[in-house]
C-alpha cells in the first residue's frame, strides 16, 4: 500500500450493517477485521447476533431490530456521520427501511453505499427469506452506488428465469437489467467462463462527453471446492480496495485473489469458512 492510499484511508469511517455471529467467520467477524486491517475506521451496526452461523447444525438468533432506532437517537445526538457503508446480510425486510434512514441521517456528503444483498445462491432462495424480501431489497438496491448481487440473486432482483448453463450474453442481460433499475455501478459475482470464475462489472463512463455503459471482466482461477463466508470476505476486501482509490476492475482483482488465497490456506476439515486470518496477517 503506497503512502498516497494510507492517507486516503485514514480519512474514512464506515458503516457495515450485518448480521454478528459469534462463531463462524462470515459478516461482521470477517468485515470488521478486515476493513480495520486496510486501515479503515470501522463502525458495525449489528442487525442480530447468533450463537454460530447457519452451516452448524443448530443455532440460537437475538433480533436487535427493536434497538436500531435506540442506536439511530444516540448517534443524532453525537453527531456521528459516516463516510461510506458497506451492507451484508440484513435477513429481515424491516432493516432496508432502516437502513435507508441511516443513508439519510448519517451520510458524510458523497458517502457511497455498497450493498451485497445476500439472500440466494445456486438458483434458489437461502432459508428463511421469500419474494417480499427479494421486493423489498429491490427498492434498497437503487439506493446504493454500487451492488455486488451473485447471478442467483440478479435473477431474483431482474425476474429473469436462473439458468445453470450462464454465457456471455446471459450475463449482460441481467447486468444491463439491474443498472436500469438502479442507475449505478453493478458488479455480478460468482461469473464462470471457461474454467475461470470472478466478476462482471456494468458501469457508466463518458466517452466523447456522453455517458456510455462499460462492461468488464474480471477472472481468475477457479477451485473446485466452495466455502462459507467467501463472499463476504469479497465485499469487505473489494470496498477496502475500492475506498483506497483502487479502479472498480483492480479492487475485484485484489478481493478475488485475496479469496483464491484464503481458500488455498484454509485445511478441508475446516468446515465453518476459511482461514483468511492467516492471509489478513500477510
Amino acid at each position: 500500500m503506497s503512502n498516497n492510499e494510507e492517507e486516503i484511508m485514514k480519512t474514512k469511517r464506515i458503516l457495515t450493517m450485518q448480521d454478528l455471529s459469534c462463531v463462524g467467520q462470515c459478516s461482521l467477524t470477517v468485515a470488521l477485521p478486515i476493513l480495520s486491517r486496510y486501515g479503515i475506521e470501522t463502525c458495525v451496526l449489528p442487525t442480530a447476533v447468533l450463537s454460530n452461523h447457519t452451516m452448524f447444525k443448530g443455532w440460537s438468533y437475538l433480533d436487535l431490530t427493536p434497538e436500531i432506532p435506540v442506536i439511530y437517537e444516540n448517534w443524532k445526538n453525537n453527531n456521528i456521520k459516516f463516510d461510506a457503508f458497506l451492507l451484508g446480510y440484513l435477513g429481515k425486510a424491516e432493516l432496508m427501511a432502516l437502513a435507508e434512514k441511516c443513508f439519510d441521517e448519517f451520510s458524510e456528503d458523497g458517502a457511497p453505499v455498497i450493498i451485497d444483498p445476500v439472500f440466494a445462491d445456486n438458483g434458489k432462495l437461502y432459508g428463511g427469506f421469500d419474494l417480499n424480501y427479494v421486493a423489498e431489497m429491490r427498492k434498497l438496491i437503487k439506493r446504493a452506488d454500487i451492488i455486488l448481487p451473485n447471478v442467483t440473486e440478479a435473477c431474483f432482483l431482474t425476474e429473469t428465469e436462473y439458468r445453470e448453463e450462464q454465457g456471455d450474453e446471459y450475463i449482460k442481460e441481467l447486468a444491463n437489467k439491474l443498472f436500469e433499475m438502479t442507475g449505478k455501478t453493478v458488479i455480478i459475482t460468482g461469473v464462470e467462463s471457461g474454467g475461470y470464475i470472478g466478476e462482471y462489472i456494468l458501469t457508466e463512463i463518458m466517452r466523447a462527453k456522453k455517458p456510455t455503459r462499460k462492461g468488464t471482466y474480471v477472472l481468475l482461477e477457479k477451485l473446485p471446492e466452495k466455502r462459507h463466508g467467501t463472499g463476504d470476505i469479497f465485499a469487505s476486501v473489494f470496498t477496502a480496495s475500492y475506498l483506497g482509490g483502487k479502479s472498480l476492475s483492480d479492487s475485484c482483482s485484489l478481493a478475488s485473489r485475496f479469496v483464491i488465497d484464503c481458500l488455498k490456506n484454509t485445511d478441508r476439515a475446516h468446515f465453518y469458512g476459511v482461514n483468511f486470518e492467516k492471509v489478513l496477517n500477510k
